[in-house]
């Protein structure tokens, strides 16, 4: 959910209004997903990265992501959507710790769809996690080094009891998928705007969702092997 900052910037906004106007686009995307029958939404609020950014900046995102939490809880429960999060959450707050662990608990027996907040997340972060859990496994005999494959890896990552992406959207013109969910998405197909995050409609989406249905997804086999399968 690229371009919050510019947004705010070219509608000459204050300095952090421009996360506000993002915040507010999401509830409208994640309605929409529940309606038209998506599985699995997941939006990458904050990554491993972000911590990085000025201090101001910071304290206003972990704000935004805790009134984004009580404010979705209502909207969960309304439609029946299972609240997620992944990333490294020993660097939040406890009380936002907290939050998110009685959020996950309270939606969790909901199943129309799945919308997964990634929260000082990053691809890499989540693959070294999974190599470390695999690491433990075998100083304890519980694992061989020879047994570790894809699969085993694939079971200690993020998202592991969920499907694969299927659709990656970046908003915000730029081209790169910036340590967003590096495994879950090798095969994902990949849709790229120019619009800002706070700008991005379901209109839009349902436009990349026709054509991600017109696209032939081979995962290494040919067209005519494909052809065959159907």
């Amino acid at each position: 959910m690229d371009g919050n900052n510019r947004y705010a910037k070219a509608c000459g906004l204050a300095v952090g209004e421009g996360h506000l106007a993002g915040k507010d686009a999401l509830d409208p995307i994640v309605e929409h997903c529940a309606k038209i029958g998506i599985q699995v939404l997941t939006v990458f609020a904050f990554s491993s990265e972000n911590w990085q950014r000025p201090p101001n900046e910071v304290a206003l995102l972990m704000q935004l992501l805790e009134q984004t939490i009580q404010d979705q809880l209502p909207r969960m429960f309304r439609h029946e959507i299972a609240l997620r999060f992944i990333g490294d959450k020993s660097q939040l707050a406890p009380h936002l710790q907290a939050l998110i662990t009685d959020a996950e608990a309270k939606t969790a027996h909901f199943n129309k769809m799945t919308l997964v907040i990634a929260v000082s997340y990053g691809g890499r972060w989540d693959i070294v996690n999974a190599s470390r859990q695999l690491a433990k496994a075998v100083a304890q005999g519980e694992l061989t080094a020879d047994a570790i494959d894809e699969c085993q890896l694939a079971k200690h990552l993020s998202l592991s009891d969920l499907p694969a992406v299927d659709m990656l959207v970046r908003t915000g013109g730029d081209y790169r998928i910036s340590n967003f969910l590096l495994w879950q998405s090798a095969y994902a197909e990949l849709f790229f705007t120019e619009t800002l995050w706070p700008d991005f409609t379901s209109d839009e989406l349902d436009v990349m969702i026709a054509t991600f249905v017109g696209r032939e997804r081979r995962f290494g086999k040919t067209s005519e092997q494909i052809a065959q399968t159907s």
